[in-house]
């Protein structure tokens, strides 16, 4: 096995293997007790569609359609139908790294030998994901119950040839993609249809990429409250240890550490430390919403390290008993909760930075120059990206509001209360490129403002580090300048991990 190759068996995949194959383009490939396992149960369902047993979705219809009866003959031709009328979503199309977790995540589930499809088919799923071929998944369609059966028909329809790929990048039929990467299309067997677009991979997808970013930002958070700590002449009582152990929250105690750590040195700090006692809430109480967004985020990485794992479509198959149990296990709900949660503890981390940056901008408040500008009246200097900071929070507080709580019925009431958790999935994937945008936006007003101390005072080891970092992207503003792509430049170093990079190679690694 190749290093950069990630061999499946439905049981130890990582959320981290999800972002070697995602980002990173790693290939995968079957255990040789997963393959055996898969072809054991395929041909049980081949023994049932040659039979007159009832088993729902192999010798009957789909969902309210569960008591018709589909003759030997059309049970072939039920599941590619099955695909094609499902794929009707509508939107944007997925990016290319979330495209691919979906995949790797549809091959996981499948690999544990439970679901009823061949060899064949899930090998020609792993050539489809090993060769690039990256099918167009509208991201508007699930309601997160039976799993997401829209936007997966997209993905699977792939496999018999139709729909559109990015492939080599550029967008082309997905004929044109499997001739040119020597692989054809193919023919469904029995219950393969139903075994490909029935469970949680989109959510689940989403969700993974998305916490893996979001424990990364919250690295950054700590970083740049810091420095706005710093920039508004703050004091470190609050972040005492002491604090801490009295209320014992992980998050809370590892952000107080962090933030120790961070300003260690510091003269600004030994400065006016002597002459208050406490600050704003915004500054001292980082440890608690820092702390109570990172132990959120915790329980979401526990609930999605279960759902990488699991397999999550209907009928299950128990080959040793002979059965097909149809229940529940593609219900979105403990995705949908968790994701809802995620995207609240996203929100909160914007929430207090942009109270930190409406500080930093207030003269009467902060100290310092109006707007963080030497020559403030002739400049606006920092004054407007407070308010997209502003912009964006607001529009975060909408899209907290949960999903999970917002069922509809669906597929003439026989699918009576749904998850809602591809909605909630996507929402918390925007909420999180808010906080980027909002963090990025608050590092910049905290450097300029960090500018004035250095005059005189020096800053800790690791906020000197940030302020080192940024200041490589972007210089001191000393009047008006287009802020646009400075902007950017900084979300970009968010978004890379730079700063915390820097910090951690002066200080060691933050929690």
């Amino acid at each position: 096995m190749s290093k950069k190759t990630i061999r499946l068996d439905g049981l130890s995949l990582t959320l981290e293997d999800i972002v070697k194959v995602a980002r990173k383009g790693y290939k995968v490939e079957l255990s040789e007790p997963a393959g055996r396992a898969v072809a054991e149960a395929a041909s049980l369902v081949e023994r049932w569609a040659l039979s007159d047993q009832v088993v729902y979705g192999v010798t009957t219809g789909f969902g309210d359609l569960a008591s018709v009866k589909i003759s030997p003959k059309d049970r072939r031709v039920l599941q590619e139908n099955l695909l094609r009328s499902h794929a009707c979503g509508v939107g944007e199309p997925y990016p290319v790294d979330v495209t691919r977790a979906i995949m790797l995540l549809r091959i996981n589930t499948l690999s544990r030998g439970h679901s009823g499809i061949s060899l064949a088919t899930l090998t020609s799923l792993i050539d489809l994901l090993n060769a690039r071929v990256h099918p167009l998944i509208p991201n508007q369609g699930s309601v997160g119950a039976s799993g997401d059966l829209c936007p997966l028909s997209h993905l699977a329809i792939a496999l018999l040839g139709d729909g559109d790929a990015e492939y080599k990048g550029r967008i082309v039929p997905v004929k044109a993609a499997l001739a040119d990467a020597k692989l054809k299309p193919i023919s469904l067997g029995a219950k393969e249809g139903l075994a490909l677009n029935n469970g949680t991979a989109v959510m689940n997808a989403v969700g993974a990429l998305a916490i893996l970013d979001a424990e990364k930002l919250a690295k950054t958070a700590d970083v740049v409250a810091a420095l706005s700590m710093e920039a508004l002449h703050g004091v470190p009582y609050a972040y005492d240890a002491r604090t801490h152990a009295l209320r014992a929250y992980k998050g809370q105690g590892d952000v107080a550490s962090n933030i120790r750590r961070l300003i260690e040195g510091s003269e600004i700090v030994q400065r006016y430390g002597k002459e208050r006692v406490q600050d704003a809430y915004s500054l001292r109480c980082v440890p608690q919403v820092h702390g109570a967004s990172r132990d959120a985020l915790a329980y979401v990485r526990s609930v999605l390290e279960v759902e990488i794992n699991s397999v999550t479509d209907n009928p299950l198959i128990f080959p040793k008993d002979e059965e097909a149990l149809s229940g529940g296990n593609f219900h979105g709900q403990p995705l949908a909760l968790a994701m809802d949660f995620f995207g609240i503890a996203m929100a909160e981390f914007a929430s207090i930075s942009e109270r930190r940056q409406a500080r930093m901008v207030d003269a009467s408040l902060s100290g310092l120059p109006p707007f963080l500008i030497e020559d403030c009246g002739l400049n606006s200097g920092f004054m407007i990206p407070q308010y997209t900071s502003a912009a964006l929070v607001s529009e975060n507080k909408v899209l907290a509001h949960p999903s999970s709580v917002d069922s509809i019925p669906t597929s003439a009431n026989q699918e009576d209360h749904v998850s809602m958790g591809g909605y909630a999935a996507r929402k918390a994937a925007r909420i999180l490129r808010n906080a980027h945008q909002v963090l990025a936006i608050e590092m910049l007003l905290a450097a300029q403002a960090l500018n004035f101390s250095l005059l005189s005072l020096k800053p800790g080891r690791g906020t000197l580090a940030a302020h080192e970092c940024v200041r490589g992207a972007v210089p001191y503003i000393k009047k008006d300048e287009y802020l646009h792509p400075l902007i950017q430049r900084v979300i970009e170093l968010v978004e890379r991990g730079s700063v915390v990079d820097a910090v951690e190679a002066q200080i060691g690694e933050l929690a």
